[in-house]
């Protein structure tokens, strides 16, 4: 997520391809949690190549190269998802075949959820809407009066979301208001929930730029991580894995340059366990990229900076030429992999291989493709690669045989393992 300024409220802008992944047995098709198990980014269900291309379809185009793309919802044979158009859409994942499409008043930049009934998403138009999975007709919609650019969450009987510099609501699953957390300076917000206590949820108003583990059954926040001492601008989805929270920040510092930041916090206590600091590589890529632009269009990438919680690694993505991976229990590296431009999603593991996509070069004709790379999560080492027509936006969806992503171009890809 990220705090505003008035300064900057009218930069901000949203589409979102988020990554929604379940921990399952192999072969599952259903992917309907955002990163998967208390937000780890990985799969056991593994896929190796050769991969070709099941289809591949071409979006409404807006003129220009999108800055986010959002998340597919895969339930049974059914992909869902949103689009900067308007659209939410359902399509057959095998054939591509489009059962419905519902419009709305404006960008779907959420991360959707899907229940056995209805699928549940936000729009720019300030409303939250479930319709239903099979039909594609409207059940309700909550009005927010707020652009609604985060996750979605369907936990027990309750949806959570949060509205652009409004309010975090916890409905009933028919639309009716439980009650609600203000949130008067947080954008693009994204959190898990897990044994009822929300990771992150916007702060007191006595502290309104903090944010916390947050009790729903006790509607009380455990701690605050008050986040004046971390100092950044854009603050990622948190992952857990056993007593541990993982996430990161990131900042402009200058001319060219990012501030990196990585942690680990006890989720009980909010007590710092570990912090890795660093700075943007970009190798040769420094000429060919702005990174000022650059760092504004990360901002409207939802899991940009997620982690990957692998065994006792944490792998992470940041938006320049560098894949890090560091040891879960001290924050050490444990392995590296530079690349010659910008990664442009976050990462999957999937088996013990971690997806992810690069940006291709703009300042050479003849230079780098967009591609979707295929690492070690043992070592870093690169294992295939394969080129995109656009740079993927978020973490593909492995599921089942296939993998799922949208790319700048609005290239909407669905690849089948094919031995």
């Amino acid at each position: 997520m990220t705090r505003t300024t008035p300064a900057r409220r009218l930069l901000l802008a949203a589409a979102s391809l988020l990554l929604l992944l379940l921990a399952s047995c192999s072969h599952s098709r259903d992917w309907v949690t955002f990163r998967g198990d208390q937000g780890r980014g990985v799969t056991s269900n593994a896929v190796y190549p050769p991969f070709g291309i099941q289809w591949k379809l071409k979006l409404q185009e807006l003129g220009r190269p999108l800055g986010a793309f959002n998340p597919p919802v895969i339930m049974g044979n059914t992909i869902y998802f949103g689009s900067a158009d308007g659209n939410f859409y359902a399509l057959d994942l095998e054939s591509g075949f489009m059962n419905w499409v519902f419009k709305t008043g404006g960008p779907i930049n959420s991360v959707p959820v899907a229940d056995s009934k209805d699928v549940y998403f936000g729009s720019e138009d300030g409303n939250v809407y479930a319709v239903n999975r099979k039909t594609g007709k409207e059940a309700w919609h909550f009005d927010t009066g707020n652009p609604v650019r985060s996750s979605i969450v369907r936990y027990g009987d309750s949806i959570l979301f949060t509205s652009d510099g409004g309010n975090t609501y916890v409905l009933s699953p028919d639309g009716v208001l439980k009650f609600k957390i203000p949130n008067p300076v947080w954008y693009y917000d994204t959190f898990q929930v897990f044994k009822d206590v929300v990771y992150f949820a916007p702060g007191p108003l006595s502290n309104p730029n903090s944010f916390g583990a947050y009790d729903l059954r006790d509607r009380a926040y455990l701690w605050v991580l008050d986040t004046a001492a971390l100092d950044a601008y854009w603050y990622s989805f948190p992952a857990l894995k056993g007593n541990s929270v993982y996430f990161s920040t990131s900042s402009e510092t200058g001319d060219r340059a990012w501030q990196l930041d990585y942690y680990a916090y006890n989720r009980t206590t909010g007590q710092l366990r570990w912090r890795y600091d660093d700075t943007a590589h970009w190798g040769y890529a420094e000429s060919s990229f702005d990174p000022n632009r650059l760092f504004n269009q990360n901002l409207q990438l939802l899991d940009y900076m997620a982690p990957s919680v692998w065994h006792n690694l944490v792998i992470y993505t940041s938006g320049d030429t560098l894949v890090r991976a560091f040891h879960a229990q001290n924050g050490s590296i444990a392995w590296q992999h530079q690349f010659d431009v910008p990664t442009s999603s976050a990462p999957t593991v999937a088996g013990d291989r971690v997806y992810l996509g690069l940006r291709g070069d703009p300042g050479s004709a003849g230079g780098p493709k967009p591609k979707l790379v295929c690492l070690s999560a043992r070592n870093g080492s690169l294992l295939w690669e394969m080129p995109l027509d656009g740079a993927m936006l978020s973490a593909p969806v492995i599921s089942g045989k296939w993998i799922v992503f949208g790319t700048d171009e609005s290239y909407f890809y669905v690849l089948e393992e094919l031995f």
